[in-house]
């Protein structure tokens, strides 16, 4: 699985401060979710996906 979270963070406008703050992590733990090096846990995942206005699935993309 590829993540799609940078790419979303970016086109919705909000800080990583914001996120990272709302999502109770430190802004290099969301980096890692950012980056695939960590996955994001699923109650942390929804969260995301609301504050970004998105679906938990648009968050990664599945490989082939």
């Amino acid at each position: 699985m590829k993540s799609k979270i940078e790419e979303l963070i970016k086109n919705s406008g909000l800080k990583k401060n914001f996120i990272a703050d709302k999502l109770n992590v430190s802004v290099h733990q969301l980096r890692n979710y950012e980056t695939g090096r960590s996955l994001i846990p699923i109650d942390k995942a929804y969260l995301l996906a609301d504050l970004l206005g998105v679906k938990v699935d648009d968050l990664y993309e599945r490989s082939k």
